[in-house]
């Protein structure tokens, strides 16, 4: 079938972004600033993970975790000053947020309002889909149910208050990342899809004569691998998908209503620690997956840096991302002709295959009672924790081969890398004291009464079927905090924490044939001992990127292990009590978002505090050389980063570890 495609919007580039926010407001507004200076079009906001989860910087589960990945906004204040001097009607705002978003929005669209912008003008896109957060990137607060309500609210109020503004954003982007097929990645993003629209329209917040506006302003956000025929014959089966589905199960006529809209982040999964300058041409042909095939192009492309394995990626990286872009867009015949593909014996195979995959698993979720109850029953995420483990041991295998990491590993000195410690952004460790010395002050000084009476008809309206933006609204121009708004929903809708699939995930069959060796030493070193090893697989503070946890949660498992693993967002003291309770024999945590030399020494004071010094520590995740140093001097045993990519040596160290730490 035809591709459906605006004419007029056939021979624009599309809108670039580099994905940018740290420390601070006034720092991220300096560096929004400075891209936009550069040729950026667009700007896509990265929030940290108090920001993100709903958490004020002074609370206990933001300890390592402000600006860390993101910008902290706390308030109106951090939002006037996060766009300070940018003008928010000529912007296309991109907003990585989902169990918050609403608060967000709300923040962006008073601060709009205090410069004068029409804000029925303000175009951009929050993110808020929260059934992937379930899946794989963890920044969820509240059960679906809830949050499935906070999404609805605000498409119905953005198609009448907002009609450019994209209201959730469906992204499949972090399913790629936590395993998915590319049948899987269209399938639950698809499902995802029908369990937002059938809300809005069971909701009866939208006329049904107006139910194609609500249906051209869901946009789809989406991960491009380095499989570039198969990653482009993808956003193909997308496209033909939605108009299938948008037409027959919703009754959209207008064409344009039925448009897929999708923005890109190219592979960040597949970066390499190891050789990484070979990530730069890795993401240049992610970018030609999404947008050589003219009826199937990408609305908005961000780009990762090359150094985004090591850490934090500097302004000058992000300015090599962007220059990619502008190069492809500007120097090259790329917007000058029809589609390539369309003819492609082998490109409609492809696709062809893809799409029929997809509605088989798309029928499979409805026929469980849709996204949500997919989510609930822990189906999606065992999929995707199993299909992660079979992409793990190809590579341990060598059937999939990565350059530099599995297969032509010698290298020259990589003058890149010549100075490691000014490789990557460091963020300084007094932002967080500033934040929240700034947010007490903030409270200290405002005036009380419009900030309770805002709370008391958000908790009155949370209780209702009323939307919630309105009263949201209210919270923000009253100086309301993140903290605030989040933990009076957190009262009314209360918490929840997500499947892990770690339990109806298979191992994926043996990594390689010295998985066998490894799980006779766990047993033999567990006979020594006294009975099996037990290993505690923690996730200190917010950082929700549980992937790499579960996959060793699952590869202990197999090596013969019992694991104990309570999934994401737990304190220092919360594992130090499972570490108790459980008698485990080796801790391990894993931190991603840069929080390790915060969170990691309150784990090991507290396992001494609870006399639990013989219980050896292990870390993994994004740690810079000189931090894993830091750590191995305070005590931990072993520091794994992405380079350690072999699950059964890194299982096999483990048992060193237990080993060394009891005298064996």
């Amino acid at each position: 079938m035809p591709f459906p495609h605006l004419p007029e919007e056939r021979d624009r580039p599309w809108v670039m972004r580099t994905y940018a926010g740290h420390s601070s407001p006034a720092e991220s507004n300096a560096l929004y600033r400075r891209n936009l200076a550069k040729g950026q079009t667009g700007l896509s906001v990265a929030f940290d993970l108090p920001t993100q989860t709903g958490y004020d910087p002074d609370d206990e589960l933001s300890v390592g975790e402000v600006g860390k990945v993101g910008v902290p906004i706390t308030h109106i204040g951090d939002m006037r000053a996060l766009f300070d001097g940018i003008p928010l009607d000529e912007m296309n705002t991109s907003m990585t947020i989902n169990a918050t978003a609403m608060w967000l929005l709300a923040l962006y669209q008073a601060v709009a309002e205090e410069h004068g912008h029409d804000v029925s003008k303000l175009a951009g896109t929050t993110q808020n889909d929260i059934i992937k957060e379930y899946l794989s990137r963890g920044t969820y607060v509240f059960p679906p149910g809830p949050s499935m309500r906070l999404i609805t609210d605000m498409v119905a109020y953005t198609v009448s208050a907002m009609p450019k503004w994209n209201p959730t954003n469906i992204c499949s982007y972090h399913l790629q990342e936590a395993g998915a097929t590319p049948v899987q990645e269209i399938a639950y993003a698809m499902s995802t899809a029908i369990a937002v629209l059938d809300s809005v329209r069971d909701s009866g917040q939208v006329p049904q004569e107006r139910f194609g506006e609500v249906v051209a302003r869901i946009s789809f956000f989406v991960n491009a691998g380095v499989r570039f025929v198969e990653e482009m014959c993808k956003m193909r089966a997308f496209t033909q998908l939605w108009d299938e589905l948008t037409l027959e199960r919703y009754g959209v006529q207008d064409p344009r209503h039925r448009r897929f809209r999708y923005g890109v982040q190219v592979n960040s999964l597949g970066l390499t620690e190891a050789q990484p300058e070979n990530n730069v041409q890795r993401i240049v042909l992610e970018m030609l997956a999404v947008t050589l095939s003219r009826d199937a192009r990408a609305r908005a492309v961000q780009l990762p840096a090359w150094n985004e394995a090591l850490g934090l990626p500097r302004p000058w990286d992000q300015q090599w991302s962007l220059r990619l872009q502008q190069v492809l867009a500007y120097e090259t015949d790329l917007l000058e002709y029809d589609d390539l593909f369309t003819g492609s014996v082998v490109v409609e195979q492809k696709v062809a295959e893809l799409v029929e995959g997809a509605r088989a698993e798309i029928a499979r979720v409805q026929e469980m009672g849709g996204a949500v109850a997919a989510v609930e029953s822990g189906y999606m995420k065992g999929q995707l924790v199993a299909s992660l483990a079979e992409r793990r041991r190809r590579m341990e295998s060598g059937d999939v081969v990565v350059v530099g990491v599995n297969r032509f590993e010698a290298t020259e000195p990589n003058p890149l890398l010549a100075d490691l410690d000014a490789a990557i952004q460091v963020v300084d460790p007094a932002v967080e004291t500033a934040a929240c010395e700034s947010v007490q002050k903030w409270r200290a000084e405002r005036d009380p009464e419009p900030v309770e009476r805002a709370l008391t008809r958000l908790r009155a309206v949370a209780g209702t079927d009323e939307n919630l933006m309105a009263a949201t609204l209210e919270c923000a121009r009253a100086g309301v905090t993140t903290g605030e708004w989040a933990g009076v929903l957190r009262e009314v809708f209360g918490e929840y924490r997500a499947p892990t699939g770690v339990a109806a995930a298979a191992g994926g069959g043996e990594a390689d044939a010295s998985l066998a060796v490894v799980r006779e030493r766990v047993r033999a070193t567990g006979e020594e001992l006294g009975g099996r090893l037990r290993f505690l697989v923690g996730k200190p503070g917010l950082d929700g990127h549980s992937n790499g946890a579960e996959q060793i949660a699952v590869r202990a498992r197999d090596a013969g292990f019992e694991v104990v693993y309570q999934g994401i967002r737990l304190t220092p003291a919360q594992i130090v009590s499972a570490a108790v309770e459980e008698d485990v024999h080796v801790v391990g945590l894993s931190v991603l978002s840069g929080s390790h030399l915060q969170v990691v020494p309150a784990v090991l004071q507290g396992l001494r505090d609870a006399g639990l010094d013989d219980v050896p520590v292990v870390v993994g995740g994004i740690v810079p050389d000189s931090d894993a140093r830091r750590l191995r001097e305070q005590g931990v045993a072993r520091v794994f980063t992405p380079k350690d990519f072999g699950l059964t040596d890194i299982m096999g160290q483990i048992v060193d570890v237990v080993r060394e730490a009891n005298g064996l």
